[in-house]
């Protein structure tokens, strides 16, 4: 298979490249990429472009298969990939979505100004770190009967709020409402549901975080007083999916995916893109396997949530009042959504992995409160360097699917950034930059040095660039939580 080279891609705009069809011949659509020249420079060297031509492959595909300028190479996809496949008989994909399904974001948002209680960030880095389980396989204080994990598949984030775990008001501030109607909890495995028996309330290991910002600029005044955010003010960044249950669902399908797919002739340059028409029975298994570990990772988050609003108040007290969720949006997901294409409204299935849903102003999506600001995107950076969050626009529909990046995204692996750093003297080195970390190994501290990943000030510059989405505020860490 041969190697994109640069020379092998044509620039359409500043901030837009394009791998022709003509490139393979078993392309079905070009190949696009969302990139400034400099970072298009880092994609090239690794497999990310290769993987992104082998998504154009994909049967029933629309328009372009198409990257974020935070991808990275991944299983099959990939990060930061955007495919949509026409409805009902184009192709799902499990490598399009990801392993941790429904791995996503959510900022909550408090009264209080970072100067009011710099004094305590310790203590409250602490005290999250004692009510917040993190780690490889950690478990948490909730336990799932049979008919427990039923229902937390079925009903998602409500089912935390059943429980009073959350707050009602929550559920009209996240994707879907925290819940995908399709989820179907028979079609989740056994493994799956015993490996999530206690792991909801736990952010696991990895990338996954809790974080405590405050707000160090705001670059649109009149979307930031709708998002209630306001300069100097305390707000916490919670990061994390669906776990050992979702990585097991995925592990699952990919399986029978790989054994059947032969069945419906579909001739994939890559095994890791294992699917199925969508229509198909095993399509529709996975997909209502998929709602089912999305809806397990929205009530996760809502328990997380639960559980940082108990350390807010243990360190100060009910003055501090209350933290309100701002949004949460999924970046490992597959939605049936409409879209123009061509011209024409076409109902298509839109794999996002390691991308994240950016919607305009009057999406019927949106709560009512963001409908002239279109939706809050929450773009996460390194733990040593900022985050921020965006709004989507409608060009993002015209140009991606309505969709973003969701992160800064890997530029070197685990093992070689672990070669590099020092973990006790970074976490040292944070510390005298005011940032306090609390994790369960320096394993996992060195693992996410800031060096690991490209520079998120570029990546959401180029979103802002391209009109995709617009900045509306940057958040600088204080405090961060790791398994």
């Amino acid at each position: 298979m041969k190697k994109v080279k640069k020379e092998d891609i044509i620039k359409l705009e500043d901030y837009l490249w394009e791998i022709p069809k003509s490139f393979r011949n078993d392309m079905l659509v070009p190949a696009r990429i969302l990139a400034s020249e400099t970072l298009l420079n880092d994609i090239i060297e690794d497999r990310s472009l290769n993987q992104l031509v082998n998504v154009a492959v994909l049967p029933g595909i629309q328009k372009a298969s198409m990257v974020m300028p935070d991808v990275h190479e991944g299983y099959g996809f990939p990060i930061g990939g955007v495919a949509a496949t026409l409805y009902p008989d184009g192709a799902i994909s499990p490598g399009g979505i990801g392993y941790d399904i429904n791995c996503g974001v959510r900022l909550l948002i408090s009264h209080l100004q970072y100067e009011t209680i710099k004094g305590n960030i310790e203590s409250l880095s602490k005290e999250m770190y004692a009510q917040i389980p993190s780690g490889m396989g950690k478990g948490g204080k909730i336990v799932l009967s049979a008919k427990d994990m039923t229902d937390v598949l079925t009903e998602g984030a409500e089912w935390a709020v059943k429980k009073g775990y959350g707050r009602k008001e929550d559920l009209e501030y996240m994707e879907s409402h925290g819940r995908l109607s399709f989820a179907d909890s028979d079609l989740v495995s056994d493994f799956a549901k015993k490996r999530g028996t206690d792991q909801l309330g736990t952010i696991g290991s990895g990338n996954h975080f809790i974080e405590v910002d405050y707000v160090e600029d705001i670059y649109d005044k009149d979307i930031a007083n709708v998002f209630n955010l306001k300069k100097d003010q305390v707000v916490i960044l919670i990061h994390t999916g669906s776990r050992g249950l979702g990585h097991q669902v995925a592990t699952d399908y990919i399986r029978i995916m790989m054994k059947e797919m032969i069945k419906y002739n579909f001739k994939l340059p890559d095994r890791e893109l294992a699917c199925m028409p969508f229509s198909s029975e095993e399509g529709q298994h996975y997909f209502k396997a998929m709602c089912a570990a999305a809806n397990y990772a929205w009530c996760n988050r809502e328990i997380i949530s639960w559980e940082a609003r108990t350390a807010w108040k243990n360190c100060f007290g009910k003055d501090a009042g209350e933290l309100k969720l701002l949004y949460d949006v999924a970046h490992n997901i597959a939605k049936i959504e409409d879209h123009i294409i061509d011209h024409v409204k076409q109902k298509v299935i839109v794999h996002r992995k390691g991308a994240t849903r950016a919607f305009g102003p009057d999406s019927e999506e949106l709560p009512e409160a963001y409908i002239k600001s279109g939706q809050p995107v929450i773009i996460p950076g390194s733990m040593g360097t900022c985050s921020y969050v965006l709004s989507g626009t409608s060009k993002s529909k015209d140009l991606t699917f309505g969709s973003c990046c969701h992160g800064a995204g890997r530029r070197l692996s685990r093992r070689s950034v672990k070669q590099q750093v020092n973990a006790p003297a970074l976490k040292e080195q944070l510390k005298e930059q005011g940032i306090y970390i609390e994790a369960g190994s320096f394993k996992g501290i060195a693992e996410e040095a800031q060096q690991a990943y490209k520079d998120v000030n570029l990546v959401v510059d180029i979103i802002q660039t391209s009109g995709i989405a617009k900045k509306v505020a940057k958040l600088r860490p204080v405090a961060v939580v790791k398994g």
